[in-house]
């Protein structure tokens, strides 16, 4: 059995724990904030995790739970919830302090911390690393209006439990990868697949638009959608109006469920509260992930950089680099740097 053993940099200011000064405080409990924490741990720094929601995993395991995921190096595929699973299963294996279903409110500098006011305590800590991937996750809904009756069982716009597709005539809508991916997906259940899109050029990975051409999934393009309602003679199912772009073209469709995957809102006003440089709703960052602000950092899908890719792969990348340069800030006459295998012993 392998046992690690740690040794922490830390400052004690009482005896709770929340009178703790952490080396590091993660803000947001996702892929990035997951492994950012447990990468920290093995540079042994004393590490906090705040995650807004009751669990972490973020967008894999809250939005994405059952889809596949196939751009993780080493994982020919896995489901959101699989690998959310596996990496807190990871972090545990260290263990950090974790500040679940707790919102981050105000930011301050405090001589050489930062104060950070939650929801429920005052944690003070000496770097930051933001990991809040796109905030809340709110969805882009229907731009018209409908009956909100029909959001209850034929309207989502996340999918939960796969099992509520199958034997049901699906349409999905959008044109990105989660739309491309859950059509695909979805086939797999459903009694007949639909995919809605307004352009006739997905914004989806070459190898999942590949797919989806092989499949079975009937692609309706380039098409919006005008209105949904309940079928007149079925009120179990509902009626799909699509105009065709740049005709006068109308077609009804009848579907049982309607997924519209049209990408989620990022909301930055909290972040401009806490005066860090913005480039529209994603956080600047140099190639160290420092932000404008000492010792606060950013990663995953919140930053913009130059050649930035939205991948969780490369977020896995960028928290390594934040927590090394901040242990450098930190302890520059520290080594920073080992190999994992020169840390663990059998």
């Amino acid at each position: 059995m392998q046992q690690y053993i740690v040794t922490d940099y830390i400052t004690e200011t009482g005896d709770n724990m929340n009178e703790t000064t952490y080396d590091i405080t993660i803000i947001g409990g996702g892929p990035a904030g997951i492994f950012s924490a447990y990468f920290a741990r093995l540079r042994k720094l004393n590490v906090a995790l705040i995650e807004s929601l009751p669990k972490l995993g973020g967008q894999p395991e809250t939005l994405y739970a059952q889809k596949n995921i196939y751009d993780v190096a080493g994982l020919p595929k896995i489901s959101g919830t699989q690998l959310s699973d596996q990496l807190i299963q990871q972090l545990h294996f260290l263990d950090c302090d974790e500040y679940l279903n707790t919102s981050v409110t105000k930011l301050t500098r405090k001589d050489d911390l930062w104060e950070i006011t939650t929801t429920k305590d005052t944690i003070y800590t000496k770097a930051v690393i933001i990991a809040i991937g796109n905030g809340a996750f709110e969805p882009r809904k229907l731009t018209f209006e409908y009956d909100k009756a029909i959001e209850k069982n034929n309207l989502r716009y996340f999918v939960n439990d796969i099992e509520e597709f199958r034997n049901k005539d699906v349409v999905v809508a959008g044109g990105g990868d989660s739309a491309v991916d859950w059509a695909i997906s979805l086939n797999n259940v459903s009694n007949k697949t639909s995919l809605i899109h307004r352009r006739n050029k997905y914004r989806a990975m070459e190898s999942s638009v590949d797919e989806l051409n092989d499949s079975s999934v009937e692609q309706l393009n380039p098409y919006i959608i005008k209105n949904v309602t309940f079928n007149s003679t079925n009120p179990d199912k509902i009626d799909i109006t699509l105009k065709m772009i740049k005709s006068d073209e109308v077609k009804i469709i009848t579907a049982d469920k309607l997924l519209v995957n049209y990408g989620f809102i990022s909301d930055s006003k909290i972040l401009r509260d806490w005066n860090i440089d913005l480039t529209g709703p994603f956080i600047k960052v140099d190639q160290e992930m420092e932000t404008n602000l000492p010792n606060v950092f950013a990663i995953g899908d919140i930053v913009s950089y130059p050649g930035k890719l939205q991948l969780i792969t490369t977020s896995f990348a960028e928290g390594p680099i934040a927590v090394t340069k901040a242990l450098r800030n930190l302890y520059p006459d520290k080594d920073y740097f080992q190999h994992s295998t020169s840390l663990f012993e059998k």
